[in-house]
């Protein structure tokens, strides 16, 4: 993705760059919500329209990561990524519950629920909020000489202390026509489909101060981008501990 160069208050880090914002950013995100979708999928349509609605709302970062095993069906999804699929697929193994389906809502990285269900996510919610000091970790960002500046708090307690930072690329809001399988003849709105999603830096549990070139983000069909901490142990994805959200999101 480009050359990278670290700086860190406390220890190693990775640098990145994008000129999307300017001057300082207090971050008050309450909840991370990842929608694992699909257009080959004939459930997932109310719940692409329920991340739309929830995405307005100023403290919850929307993800859309289009998942690819329903191919297969005679439609081939014009977003999906096999890597996706990995990560909902790391989701289950990490929580124990080997539970993969579409449409899915992942919280905060902890709990999931029915991605077109409103009150079985926001139950999803109350159930992981603060888990695992999830979003317990401060992160501020601000501009700074061509640089969006990412400043990571130290772990709390209850919090894990091994993780990394991560920077995603977004499609804020694209309509696909679907051709064809279960979902043929229907348009179709997605919003803030992740395009990229690459490692900033790791995390110790220290704070830490990470630079993120512009150059790298500015890629393919993305517009907009976002932040995130996330806590992990090995190949287990643990709690998110702190997300940001670019202008315009």
């Amino acid at each position: 993705m480009g050359a990278v160069r670290a700086t860190l208050l406390a220890s190693a880090a990775l640098a990145l760059s994008f000129a999307f914002s300017s001057g300082a950013r207090a971050q008050t995100i309450g909840r991370v919500v990842e929608f694992f979708t699909s257009q080959g999928c004939s459930s997932c349509p109310p719940a692409d329209v329920l991340a739309a609605k929830m995405a307005r709302e100023a403290d919850t970062l929307v993800l859309s990561f289009p998942v690819d095993y329903w191919d297969y069906i005679g439609w081939k999804d014009t977003f999906a990524s096999p890597a996706y699929t990995a990560r909902q697929k790391a989701y289950a193994q990490s929580r124990g519950d080997g539970a993969v389906y579409t449409p899915q809502a992942v919280i905060d990285g902890l709990r999931h629920a029915v991605g077109s269900d409103p009150t079985e996510l926001d139950a999803a919610t109350q159930l992981a909020a603060g888990e695992q000091g999830a979003l317990k970790v401060s992160l501020k960002t601000h501009m700074e000489g061509g640089h969006l500046i990412a400043e990571v708090g130290g772990a709390p307690e209850g919090a894990g202390k091994w993780g990394a930072l991560w920077v995603l690329r977004l499609a804020k809001s694209r309509t696909v026509a679907i051709g064809r399988g279960e979902n043929a003849g229907r348009s179709v709105t997605y919003t803030n489909i992740v395009r990229g999603m690459e490692k900033a830096g790791n995390w110790m549990g220290q704070p830490a101060r990470y630079e993120i070139d512009e150059m790298g983000l500015k890629q393919g069909d993305s517009d907009g981008y976002a932040v995130m901490l996330q806590a992990n142990q090995g190949p287990k994805l643990g709690a998110i501990l702190a997300a940001a959200k670019g202008p315009g999101l």
